[in-house]
């Protein structure tokens, strides 16, 4: 497996991950980065997003029919998006599952690498 240099892009698009639990588009993303990088492309946040995925130093969520949310937590844990504003949200939960995948396997024919459980409602401020 190729090394890959942790360039000025990257660090920054990680560092804007790292540091919210809002699980930002690419465009938003890119809004934080060019605060720091002004003359940097959306194109080079995309690449660089999908790189640093590639290489486990963050997480992509994919929605059907929506823009992919992207998280700097890569530990296993849930998320709750709401159906109203879209906004993703980390589900803090002792209730993580670490034998889940041996569960399944041993009930199938299936090979599990991962597991994945969401929420869906309305966050807080679209009950009001």
């Amino acid at each position: 497996m190729t090394k890959t240099r942790m360039t000025k892009q990257r660090k920054t698009i990680l560092k804007v991950l790292k540091n919210t639990d809002s699980h930002p588009t690419a465009d938003s993303i890119y809004e934080e980065v060019k605060k720091e990088i002004p003359n940097i492309s959306l194109g080079t946040v995309y690449r660089n997003l999908n790189l640093l995925a590639d290489k486990g130093k963050i997480t992509v969520i994919n929605y059907a029919n929506d823009q992919s949310h992207y998280d700097g937590n890569t530990e296993n844990h849930y998320h709750f998006r709401c159906n109203d504003c879209g906004n993703v949200f980390d589900v803090e939960l002792n209730l993580i599952d670490k034998k889940i995948n041996t569960k399944v396997e041993n009930n199938t024919d299936f090979i599990v690498d991962n597991h994945r459980l969401e929420f869906y409602g309305l966050c807080p401020s679209c009950q009001n």
